[in-house]
């Protein structure tokens, strides 16, 4: 089973992030702000229906030149525009081998999910395929190397800076743009770190967690400063405040590289502002990572303990 980094918010494997930095899309052909559909996302053949795990069949190589969306099911309610957060299922295949990426798994897994910005160098297909959505669509959508990775793959899945992506997607929610939020200065009941071990080993106080998102530099880092756009590569430890379980990490293994915009909002918050070279602890209430109903994700209902070190900002 694949690894799966639960602090992303966007629920897309670590490896799919990392190159997932793209040059500025080309002008798509939309119908009344949406992408069209086109001759190769229209090639995508799905069986089953909306919330269900999609079979879905095409001849490969599949490739496209800009981005392209077909709705296979249309939804009601409100359209998702720039700035919301889609919640969604998804499976995802190489369009030139056609051989399956990574899926949610629909239906009982954690769904994923990704915060629009049509503006962005990175994610730019995603974005653009999202925008405009409505909840209970299920969409297929074909993302050319320009609109996606680029020109250098991302050699951890096998995949090259020629190959499209194929996704199938059901958009479950659509959530408005959050209110930035900013972390308290965290002095008292930090818990005690030691960064001479691989992994570093945290040591929860007795009195738990703080009610309100709480901030702690550990060790100041002197470089570039992360910004709200930026994309960085760091090192984390996540721990919950109510089991006190490591429940993800990337410490002993390979750094995580994400953007800022792609991750719960309170590990956004513990972000910005901080500078390259810095260690910090971040303390998340459940409001700010993943809610307060423990039924609507693993992590539901817990506050957040997160050891971050900033290695570095990619772009």
């Amino acid at each position: 089973m694949r690894r799966r980094s639960v602090l992303l918010s966007t629920g897309l494997s670590a490896a799919l992030l990392v190159s997932l930095a793209a040059c500025v899309p080309s002008a798509p052909a939309v119908n009344e702000g949406c992408l069209a559909p086109g001759e190769a996302s229209n090639a995508v053949a799905v069986d089953g229906a909306f919330g269900s795990a999609p079979v879905i069949d095409f001849d490969a190589p599949l490739t496209a030149e800009s981005t392209q969306r077909t709705v296979l099911e249309e939804g009601e309610g409100d359209a998702a525009a720039n700035g919301d957060t889609i919640v969604f299922e998804y499976s995802l295949y190489n369009g030139e081998s056609g051989d399956e990426i990574e899926t949610t798994g629909f239906g009982g897994a954690t769904p994923a999910t990704f915060t629009i910005d049509t503006e962005a160098e990175q994610f730019a297909g995603i974005s653009l395929a999202l925008a405009c959505s409505t909840p209970g669509s299920r969409l297929t959508i074909v993302v050319p190397p320009s609109d996606g990775f680029g020109e250098e793959g991302v050699p951890a899945l096998n995949l090259s800076g020629t190959e499209s992506l194929v996704f199938v997607i059901d958009v479950i929610e659509i959530q408005a743009q959050p209110e930035p939020v900013t972390p308290e200065e965290w002095t008292t009941g930090v818990p005690e770190v030691d960064l001479g071990q691989t992994p570093p080993v945290v040591t929860l106080p007795a009195e738990g967690a703080p009610e309100a998102l709480s901030l702690a530099v550990l060790e100041q880092g002197d470089g570039d400063t992360v910004g709200a756009d930026s994309t960085v590569l760091v090192d984390y430890q996540g721990t919950s405040w109510q089991t006190g379980e490591i429940f993800d990490q990337s410490f002993g293994g390979e750094p995580a590289t994400f953007p800022v915009t792609g991750v719960i909002q309170g590990f956004a918050a513990g972000l910005i502002g901080q500078q390259v070279g810095t260690t910090l602890l971040v303390s998340i209430p459940a409001d700010l990572a993943y809610g307060a109903d423990p039924e609507a994700h693993p992590l539901g209902g817990q506050d957040l303990l997160f050891l971050v070190t900033i290695i570095d900002i990619v772009s």
